[in-house]
């Protein structure tokens, strides 16, 4: 059942490229929108068998393959790998259904959008430290080649800078995984074994957990390891914008809950105090670098860097419910950033331009473009945390569970939360706001098929805040479990917190 999720875009990819030299960009398209489509409904599928009572894996495969150093075809599905499955298969179609019915050499882009999906939910899905880092690699070429040719005029360099960083961060994740089967001195890689069944000193535990800090830093991206991303946002077409927002960036949350968290609880709870602080830095630079942003792509990269700093805020603090919280930062901020780059990407379809100097008045309901300001309006809210809608629901629980460990640190990550709201004032008022120039009168009509992507995931976004359990649920029985099985995370919480908090079902 699991491995449809990661074989059925394979197979799409394969047929799309033996199909005969006749394969036109629309014939393209629609194959790869309906690889996608069964993926996602495969997806459904798994979401009806999952069992939300249950912390430990479910539904697991196992397959021996090369035993003489313990890689296996081992796979399961949890609270934490669900939410991000399914968020990985619906961009996933989010993204062909986007893409440009005309664009250039076809056949090869829908090959390499299903093959980068594939790695994503193989990497949400093994449980094997090995066969995670294999899933983790295979995504890093088809990102570099969906930003090296379809990109825009400095996409060269955006896409080796992107390879280049992710590839520091395959090294370093390789390097703490050997290192703990060398120090463990155990024969497995099996991720369950290593997490219930084997020690390492304080010391050990430390190293080992700043190479997969450092790593996944890389991927989250945290600050100052987040130079990679606005480049590659800003060179990137629109699909492949919502794909590494929405999904890629989510291997390194969720690599710094698995196995950073999972793996080494001492040393996590050890540096908590200094996981939080490098939070609140990143939501803070990464809103403040927002503020003086006039290409409006790049502004919505650089909120991503501020957003992504509350998971880590999360998962420094370590209770049940901020580990909810950090899930759910994970599935709204996928939703929101998706809509976000989306609406960009229609308005310099149509424009011609993402500058805010030169963008202005497209809210007018005659010659602008009104459905899209709209829902722009809309998007931003929900990311600056707007009650009844789902990025609200997210930094609440976030806020709430870690203002007791670390309330300096959450302070300073509430100010960058006001600050979203500052910067996204600022693209609505000089973008949407005010006369429309000539220069932008007269712009193309936005097409329903354009708007119908935006529709659905505003659609998500609100549904979500006005019954958040819907999207938290999933991952309370994991969470639970994580730090019940940990005593160095149970320890570090207080216990009139720890029996305070409880996540409504």
């Amino acid at each position: 059942m699991l491995s449809a999720l990661i074989w059925i875009p394979v197979l799409g990819a394969v047929m799309i490229g033996l199909w005969p030299r006749s394969l036109t960009a629309g014939l393209a398209r629609w194959l790869a929108l309906g690889t996608a489509g069964v993926t996602f409904l495969w997806t459904v599928v798994v979401l009806g068998q999952f069992n939300p009572d249950l912390p430990g894996m479910q539904m697991a495969e196992f397959l021996p393959w090369f035993q003489a150093i313990d890689l296996n075809y081992h796979l399961g599905v949890d609270g934490l790998s669900l939410p991000l499955l399914i968020l990985n298969s619906f961009l996933l179609g989010i993204a062909v259904f986007s893409s440009d019915p005309n664009i250039q050499r076809p056949r090869l882009y829908y090959i390499l959008v299903l093959l980068l999906g594939s790695g994503v939910a193989g990497a949400f899905l093994a449980q094997n430290l090995l066969l995670f880092f294999l899933f983790y690699e295979v995504e890093l070429i088809p990102l570099y080649l969906l930003i090296a040719v379809w990109g825009g005029p400095r996409r060269e360099y955006a896409a080796t800078k992107f390879l280049l960083y992710t590839a520091v961060s395959g090294v370093l994740i390789l390097a703490a995984f050997l290192g703990m089967a060398w120090l463990t001195g155990s024969p497995t890689f099996t991720y369950e074994t290593l997490r219930t069944q084997s020690s390492l000193p304080l010391a050990a535990q430390t190293i080992l957990l700043v190479l997969l800090l450092v790593a996944f830093g890389i991927k989250t991206p945290l600050v100052p390891l987040h130079t990679w991303l606005p480049d590659a946002h800003v060179e990137a077409s629109t699909p492949v914008s919502v794909l590494l927002a929405g999904v890629l960036l989510k291997l390194g949350t969720y690599g710094l809950l698995r196995f950073g968290l999972g793996l080494f609880p001492e040393a996590w709870a050890k540096l908590g105090p200094l996981l939080a602080v490098w939070a609140a830095v990143s939501v803070l630079y990464g809103s403040f670098m927002a503020i003086g942003q006039k290409d409006m792509k790049k502004l919505v990269a650089y909120s991503s860097v501020g957003h992504m700093g509350y998971v880590l805020l999360a998962a420094a603090a370590a209770t049940p419910l901020s580990l909810v919280g950090a899930m759910a930062q994970m599935v709204s901020h996928g939703l929101i950033s998706g809509l976000l780059f989306l609406l960009v990407g229609i308005v310099y379809k149509k424009a011609g331009t993402r500058d805010l100097d030169i963008l202005q008045g497209l809210l007018a309901p005659e010659r602008g473009m009104p459905f899209i300001g709209g829902m722009m309006i809309l998007g931003v809210m929900a990311s600056a945390g707007i009650p009844g809608m789902a990025g609200f629901v997210a930094e609440f629980l976030i806020f709430r569970s870690s203002f007791p460990i670390f309330p300096v640190q959450t302070l300073l990550c509430i100010v960058g939360s006001g600050l979203t709201a500052v910067y996204f004032l600022l693209l609505i008022n000089r973008a949407f706001f005010g006369r429309l120039p000539q220069r932008l009168r007269n712009l193309p009509r936005v097409v329903w098929a354009e708007r119908a992507p935006a529709l659905v995931i505003v659609a998500l976004v609100i549904l979500f805040g006005v019954q958040p359990n819907w999207m938290v649920h999933w991952s309370v029985a994991t969470t639970q479990n994580l730090i019940a099985t940990s005593p160095a995370l149970k320890k570090a919480i207080p216990v009139a917190l720890d029996t305070a908090l409880r996540t409504p079902r």
